[in-house]
């Protein structure tokens, strides 16, 4: 696979939905620490891509047909974002005004992780690895084959 500048994600880009694209830049830049990397569109933008550690979204304004929790009364998808310092992240994102529907914790499967949601009702799982736990260990089948 190549390396591509206006796409750096290896894995997954997942394209978020917001009614409100800036506002959400802006807090998501705020209460999370996502950094920006480009915007498109125009004003208001149509998108903007951003990035937090090596966690690549998009933000694409919600259209007929995409529509975020805030329009819909429910949430639409759940994203995980790993990162390093999950403890500081948590405080940060607290103070910023994020409604955290689960408390920093650790968890069964061996992660430090809480959980909230954003502006428009997107829920968003910050987590750190804290110890490796075999799937068996805690409950889970592992598909063979």
């Amino acid at each position: 696979m190549i390396t591509k500048r206006s796409v750096p994600a290896n894995i997954l880009l997942p394209h978020v939905v917001y009614q409100d694209v800036d506002a959400a830049a802006a807090w998501l830049g705020k209460v999370f620490g996502f950094v920006e990397h480009y915007r498109y569109g125009g004003e208001p933008a149509g998108g903007v891509q951003m990035h937090l550690g090596n966690a690549w979204i998009m933000l694409t304004r919600a259209k007929e047909g995409r529509a975020s929790p805030a329009q819909v009364a429910c949430g639409t998808q759940s994203l995980t974002v790993f990162v390093e310092e999950v403890e500081r992240h948590f405080k940060k994102a607290k103070a910023g005004g994020a409604r955290i529907v689960e408390e920093l914790h650790e968890t069964e499967y061996g992660e430090l992780q809480y959980a909230a949601l954003d502006l428009e009702g997107h829920h968003w799982l910050f987590s750190w690895h804290a110890r490796d736990v075999a799937p068996e260990e805690w409950g889970a089948k592992v598909a063979r084959g």
